[in-house]
């Protein structure tokens, strides 16, 4: 399975064009696509979101929250902090999932950069 973060989701749903964009797409062929569970929060959060989007999120798998999960994850954003880098909260729930499911992370965003510094957290591109 390949996780797919909303920034990467969002681009290939709008059409844009990146690496990013075309793992996605090779993964949603391969039906190797799974959702951390923030990411399905984040994109259903858009009152606008199309229906035919809403039911393509829903029928996705979505990782498990695991046993001690979120005292992980504390520990983790600790240590991305400790490096005076930035760490938001659902960055770091999402890193978590990923690193719980060894599951590696399609994403454009650079602040996971600072996750993977840390842990095992492997991103794609």
């Amino acid at each position: 399975m390949i996780a797919v973060d909303s920034s990467s989701l969002i681009a290939y749903l709008g059409g844009d064009a990146g690496r990013d964009v075309e793992l996605v797409e090779r993964a949603l062929a391969d039906r190797q696509v799974c959702l951390p569970p923030v990411v399905v929060a984040e994109l259903l959060s858009d009152p606008k979101l199309p229906e035919q989007l809403v039911r393509l999120i829903e029928n996705l798998p979505v990782l498990a929250v695991t046993a001690g999960y979120w005292y992980r994850a504390g520990r983790l954003r600790a240590a991305v902090l400790k490096g005076r880098r930035p760490a938001r909260l659902a960055d770091t729930l999402i890193s978590q999932s990923c690193i719980d499911h060894e599951t590696p992370l399609i994403t454009r965003d650079a602040d996971f950069a600072s996750f993977a510094r840390v842990s095992t957290l492997k991103l794609l591109p």
